[in-house]
C-alpha cells in the first residue's frame, strides 16, 4: 500500500478515496483501521448513504456490503452504475453471502471484485491495492485523452463532460452554476502579423493565465474552439462569476502579449460573456451555454475587450 500511496501522491497530488459501506460497526471499524493511514476513508451504514457520498464524494474504490437494510448493495451497484459521474468507480463487494452465484450476480452487475466474510486483512489490502493501481492507471489514461495537445487544459469533450456532471451536481444540491465563455480578440489577425508559432505561444500563456485565477478545484477551464475558452464555475452566483470573469480579463491584460493588429489596444484582450443559472428538473446545460454565448456576442457587438454583463 505504501507505494500504492505514492504513485498516487506523485500522479494525482492527494490521497486515494475509499468508500465503506456497511450497517455493521464492526466491519466499518476493521477496514477503517486497515486502510485510514494511506487512504481518506467514507463511512456510510445504509445504502441511501452510500449513494448520497458517492455524489458528494465521488471516491476512487467503494467496499459495499450486499445486506443492508434499506437499500441493498446490489441495488445501489445498479444506481451507481446508470449514473455517468459514478459509472467508473470500481466497486469491491464485502459479504457473508459465499455462494458461487451470488459472486456471479455481483460481477454481472458491474463488481470488479468480490470478498467474503470474515475479513481477512492480507486479502483485502492486496486487492485493494490492485484496484487502486488499476483506478489510477485509468485516471491517467482518461485524462490524458481530455487534455488539448497545445494548451494542457480540458478540451471540447472535458469540457462537454465537466459541464453536464456539475450541472447535475448542482440540480442536486439546488446550487447555482456559472458559465464563463471568453475568446481572444482580433486573433485572426495576430496569426496573421505575427505567425502561428507566435500564435500558439500566445494559446499557451492565455489558457495558464486562465488556469492560474481559477482557485477552488472544482472550477474548470478547457480550450472551447480554436482561440475561445471556456470556465465552469459550480455553485457560483452570477456576481461572483462575474467578478472572476473580470479578474480574468485583467490577467490577460497584464501578460502584455503585443498585438499592433488590435483595434482596441497595443496587447491582447479577451471578450467575455458569463451566464448563470440555477439547474432545475427537466432542463439542460444547453440552456446555460447558450445565455453565456449570448452575452459573449453583446460582449464583442459592444466594443471587444470586456465582460457582459457587466457588474
Amino acid at each position: 500500500m505504501e507505494r500504492i500511496l505514492e504513485s498516487w501522491l506523485l500522479h494525482a497530488n492527494r490521497r486515494p478515496k475509499i468508500l465503506i459501506a456497511d450497517d455493521q460497526p464492526t466491519t466499518i471499524r476493521v477496514l477503517h483501521e486497515l486502510f485510514s493511514a494511506q487512504c481518506d476513508v467514507f463511512m456510510a451504514t445504509s445504502g441511501a448513504q452510500a449513494l448520497k457520498v458517492c455524489q458528494a464524494e465521488l471516491p476512487d474504490l467503494i467496499l459495499l456490503d450486499v445486506v443492508m437494510d434499506d437499500i441493498d448493495g446490489h441495488e445501489v451497484c445498479r444506481q451507481l452504475k446508470a449514473d455517468p459521474a459514478t459509472s467508473t468507480i470500481p466497486i469491491i463487494f464485502i459479504t457473508a453471502q459465499n455462494q458461487e452465484a451470488d459472486e456471479v450476480v455481483a460481477l454481472g452487475l458491474g463488481a470488479v471484485d468480490f470478498i467474503t466474510k470474515p475479513i481477512n486483512s492480507v486479502i483485502v489490502r492486496a486487492r485493494v491495492g490492485t484496484q487502486l493501481t488499476v483506478k489510477l492507471q485509468g485516471d491517467l489514461l482518461r485524462a490524458s485523452a481530455l487534455l488539448d495537445g497545445l494548451t494542457g487544459v480540458g478540451n471540447r469533450r472535458k469540457f462537454d463532460d465537466d459541464l453536464l456532471t456539475n450541472w447535475r451536481q448542482c440540480l442536486r444540491e439546488k446550487n447555482p452554476i456559472s458559465l464563463v465563455l471568453l475568446d481572444i480578440d482580433y486573433f485572426k489577425r495576430y496569426n496573421d502579423h505575427y505567425g502561428h508559432q507566435r500564435g500558439d505561444a500566445c494559446l499557451k500563456r492565455v489558457a495558464k493565465a486562465l488556469s492560474e485565477t481559477l482557485r477552488r478545484p472544482y472550477d474548470s477551464v478547457a480550450r472551447y474552439g480554436g482561440e475561445e475558452f471556456a470556465c465552469i464555475l459550480p455553485r457560483t452566483g452570477l456576481e461572483g462569476a462575474l467578478g472572476m470573469a473580470e479578474t480574468m480579463l485583467a490577467n490577460i491584460r497584464e501578460l502584455e502579449i503585443e498585438h499592433k493588429g488590435s483595434d482596441i489596444d497595443r496587447v491582447i484582450t479577451a471578450s467575455l460573456g458569463v451566464a448563470t443559472l440555477t439547474p432545475t428538473t427537466g432542463s439542460g446545460p444547453e440552456a446555460l451555454l447558450a445565455a453565456a454565448d449570448i452575452q459573449l456576442y453583446q460582449a464583442k457587438r459592444s466594443g471587444r475587450g470586456r465582460v457582459c454583463p457587466k457588474l
